[in-house]
């Protein structure tokens, strides 16, 4: 399957971002531009996201092994992997099956465990489907049609770059239906034997629930060599929230000598 992807800087560390549940590559755009002396950047749209094809179903260790022969056909060379929600959980399941394609893996906001924050997701799901893109008129109009149903601006807006036109019709480069029917699974952490003994470093947003004290133990007996940093301010979105932070830790993990 070929990934969609959008490559910024030219440094000498390939890394390779993987965006959370509805995002896009572009999401890391502002995070990958200040980290351009140091790595090449590649943006890539998970399965299901943006450009990239669809799958049938939905499993975590498909989307992984989709991501990683992605890396060797593209890439050809071990990889900093950075995921962030659903990216994390993907990226954590590539590094434990096909750790010889990671020389390092940073997880953002999201463990190796069951997440029940993102049942938040049912409700945004809805409303997108509630959406008749055959009636609809323009992106302002579905704006203010999901208002009522997505108060927050901030989400409404990132969840609508995934509606799309062409001439007069209206569709989502979302799988939506797929990735709204399999909230469960994208929730879940099958379980897995497995270890990555390279260097981990998991950042979490101090107002985020997705990471509980239940979850240190299993991300420590999957990742041994893994460091914790919490951005105190930072919501889940932890890139967007704290994002000259963000972009410190990003610079300062990719310098690191192990």
């Amino acid at each position: 399957m070929k990934l969609n992807s959008l490559t910024v800087g030219s440094g000498s560390r390939e890394v390779v971002f993987l965006h959370g549940l509805f995002g896009q590559g572009k999401n890391f755009g502002t995070v990958a531009a200040p980290l351009g002396d140091l790595a090449t950047c590649h943006l890539v749209d998970l399965p299901n996201h943006g450009l990239s094809p669809w799958t049938r179903t939905f499993d975590l260790d498909e989307q992984a092994e989709i991501v990683a022969d992605w890396i060797s056909d593209v890439i050809v060379m071990p990889v900093t992997l950075i995921g962030h929600s659903l990216g994390g959980k993907v990226a954590m399941r590539l590094a434990l099956r096909r750790p010889e394609l990671v020389d390092r893996l940073m997880v953002v906001d999201i463990s190796p465990a069951r997440n029940d924050a993102a049942s938040q997701f049912d409700s945004l799901v809805g409303a997108l489907r509630s959406l008749n893109l055959d009636t609809l008129t323009s992106r302002t109009e579905a704006d203010r049609l999901l208002t009522d149903q997505i108060p927050d601006t901030t989400v409404r807006q990132f969840l609508l770059q995934n509606l799309r036109h062409k001439g007069d019709s209206w569709f989502w480069c979302a799988n939506l239906d797929l990735l709204g029917d399999s909230l469960h699974q994208i929730g879940g952490w099958p379980p897995i034997q497995s270890e990555y003994d390279g260097p981990v470093l998991w950042v979490a947003g101090g107002q985020s629930p997705y990471i509980l004290p239940g979850h240190t133990e299993p991300m420590r007996e999957l990742f041994p060599r893994m460091t914790q940093v919490t951005l105190k301010r930072a919501g889940h979105w932890v890139h967007a929230d704290e994002p000259a932070a963000f972009v410190e830790l990003c610079r300062a993990f990719l310098g690191r000598v192990f």
